[in-house]
């Protein structure tokens, strides 16, 4: 699984998790607590502290998963915020001994997710692919997206469209080369 897809998986269940799902809580902590686990060690530096505060992390989860929003952040930075908060509240408590690192420390936990740069670089890269697509014969065009994006054969296609193979793949070849053309212009 691609990590989009992982990403909208758990935006999904965290959003299900929100609504009182208890098997999508299960499947939040399968895709999370690794992750969670990681930085609450990194915070507490004391594995047994991790272990409880993990255990809060995902009661908090349960009690404010309605709170999650997909559109605001990526449900591994949501997550990762609730596990800093609960580290941070177990620090202040002094249950746990001085002996960590400064918590600032937590600000360098990576997050997958792309950033707001990279996604809106795509999204342009996603209009004009649209537009290029859209410039080219209708025939074209369709089977393209049908090959590429819907992964559909070129026999396949030649066959949907009733025409020999070697005209499917002469209409996708010189569609690709103005699309080629189209996006480096």
């Amino acid at each position: 699984m691609d990590a989009d897809a992982a990403r909208s998986q758990l935006a999904a269940a965290l959003v299900r998790v929100g609504t009182g799902d208890r098997g999508a809580l299960r499947l939040v902590y399968q895709d999370s607590s690794a992750k969670l686990f990681g930085v609450l060690i990194r915070i507490l530096k004391d594995r047994s502290e991790a272990e409880d505060v993990l255990q809060d992390v995902y009661v908090t989860v349960w009690r404010k998963a309605a709170l999650f929003n997909p559109e605001k952040a990526s449900p591994i930075t949501w997550l990762v915020a609730v596990a800093r908060n609960r580290a941070i509240d177990r620090l202040r408590s002094g249950t746990v001994a001085r002996r960590t690192a400064p918590i600032e420390e937590a600000a360098e936990v990576s997050d997958s997710a792309p950033g707001a740069l990279d996604m809106v670089v795509k999204a342009e890269q996603q209009a004009r692919l649209g537009t290029c697509l859209g410039e080219l014969e209708e025939k074209t065009s369709q089977a393209i997206r049908s090959a590429f994006m819907d992964g559909v054969t070129y026999e396949q296609l030649a066959e949907r469209m009733g025409v020999p193979l070697g005209t499917m793949k002469s209409w996708i070849r010189r569609g690709l080369l103005k699309l080629r053309a189209c996006l480096e212009a």
